[in-house]
């Protein structure tokens, strides 16, 4: 029941109901499960659409609009943040959940898109009359009347510390990351303000869909056919949706013989697959498979080859999306269930390695902006132990001669350059070797012998990867 049927109504003015804005509510539900569920709006947001289309509610532009009110919401949620708290008299901590995101809703229209002021405020306001009720839909309107009263550059100046005064935290507010996020991106990627700015904004742009189409089952040119599909940048099996769309409707997607996979990935795999070998190569491992991107690719280019790949995913249900993503992939290979830390197969197994360790996915929040306000600081000290272990079984199964990939979805030091250099240090049996010439035409890969990509640099998510031989 709401709070104004709690109320006595002003003489002859009736009561009017809310009118329902199945976009606003949709993106309002999405942001809930975010918050209430640690949903990622990746995974939450399609199937909400998908019903909505179903039902008769949406159209493609009310899909548009409900993706843009979600992305954009978690994107900037740190400015906008800064910017309700100025405009509240309590700490946003005791502002309830739901209020909250009807606000941040609100905000990003007000400041983040082309909606006129006065629509944006009224349909927040309609949006918190339905789902929050009357009286807290007047706490939204004084609130998102005060944030009317200024632009998002008005804002920044005004909740924002000047640069000079602290430059983590400035950056931290006027692009929306957590300042611990910023000082541990700034140290890897090292240089002055701009090459940090850069990337702190590419992190807050939609990225492109991007499709890898699978060795000996699709070809980039059958890709290309497809509406808005532009050639790769850098891998020879890229191809991307520069306008977007949805992937599900191409055919060879559904058919398995292409997959959506960001082109830094399909990087990773290639780079591997091309790394020169002492001897035989017949037998790869990928270690850390799920869900089943990168094997599918490796699985694709070993069949090239004659070779046979092994997959193994400790997570049995991600071990199902592996085994679904290699279905169907034209030479052999096996998938199983297995903790990398505890191998089942026997030690010097493999001509080639892939490691794609657990990490903290800093390098994926275009994909996920929600990653960077869920992840802390100590998250880095349960990955360290993991991601070494996981890097020793690698080069345990190895043979002589072998290459092993070690990768991470996140740039950071810690979960990088540190991991190797303290495993090499152990291992005189181990050397890194340049991964740089296995990355034909990528630019600014840095002095080596390793390779970090950068959203900003190469329009991929900030994929590490080291190449390691095993020397005997």
């Amino acid at each position: 029941m709401s709070d104004t049927s709690r109320r006595p109504r002003k003489p002859g003015k009736p009561y009017r109901r809310p009118q329902k804005d199945p976009v606003r509510i949709l993106a309002f539900e999405a942001l809930r499960a975010v918050d209430e569920r640690d949903a990622y709006a990746n995974l939450v947001l399609p199937p909400l659409l998908r019903k909505a289309r179903e039902k008769g509610d949406f159209d493609g532009r009310d899909a548009a609009l409900a993706t843009e009110l979600v992305y954009g919401t978690l994107r900037r949620q740190g400015t906008y943040d800064a910017v309700i708290a100025a405009c509240v008299d309590r700490p946003l901590r005791e502002v309830d959940p739901p209020v909250l995101d009807v606000l941040s809703l609100g905000v990003h229209q007000l400041l983040g898109t082309r909606i006129p002021t006065h629509a944006a405020v009224s349909a927040s306001v309609e949006l918190a009359r339905v789902v929050l009720g009357d009286g807290r839909a007047k706490f939204v309107n004084a609130v998102l009347r005060k944030v009317a009263q200024d632009d998002l550059g008005g804002w920044i100046q005004r909740v924002a510390p000047a640069y000079d005064e602290d430059p983590e935290d400035h950056l931290a507010v006027v692009h929306s990351h957590p300042r611990w996020v910023v000082s541990a991106l700034w140290d890897s990627l090292g240089g002055g303000r701009a090459g940090i700015e850069r990337l702190l904004e590419a992190d807050n742009e939609r990225p492109e869909v991007t499709l890898v189409a699978r060795p000996g089952r699709a070809t980039t040119e059958e890709l290309l056919g497809e509406e808005s599909a532009v050639a790769g940048r850098w891998s020879p099996y890229a191809v991307r949706l520069a306008e977007g769309g949805e992937p599900g409707a191409i055919e060879a997607v559904r058919d398995g013989r292409a997959g959506v996979q960001d082109e830094g990935s399909q990087l990773v795999a290639i780079a591997l697959a091309n790394a020169p070998l002492d001897g035989p190569d017949e037998r790869w491992l990928d270690g850390c498979a799920g869900p089943g991107g990168k094997a599918a690719l490796l699985g694709a280019l070993a069949a090239e080859r004659g070779a046979t790949l092994l997959a193994s995913e400790k997570q049995p249900h991600r071990a199902g999306l592996v085994a679904k993503a290699l279905a169907g992939n034209p030479g052999p290979y096996q998938v199983i269930a297995a903790d990398g830390t505890r191998p089942p197969w026997r030690p010097d197994s493999f001509d080639r390695v892939l490691m794609d360790v657990p990490c903290t996915g800093l390098g994926a929040l275009r994909r996920r902006p929600e990653a960077r306000w869920r992840r802390r600081p100590e998250d880095l000290d349960g990955f360290a132990p993991l991601q070494r272990a996981l890097l020793r079984t690698a080069l345990d199964s190895v043979r002589v001669g072998g290459v092993v990939g070690y990768a991470t979805c996140s740039p950071h030091l810690a979960e990088t350059r540190a991991v190797v250099d303290d495993v090499l240090k152990q291992r005189p049996d181990a050397e890194l070797i340049d991964a740089r010439p296995l990355l034909p035409g990528v630019p600014d890969l840095g002095e080596g012998p390793d390779v970090q990509l950068w959203p900003h640099l190469h329009g991929t998510d900030a994929m590490y990867l080291a190449l390691i031989r095993r020397s005997g």
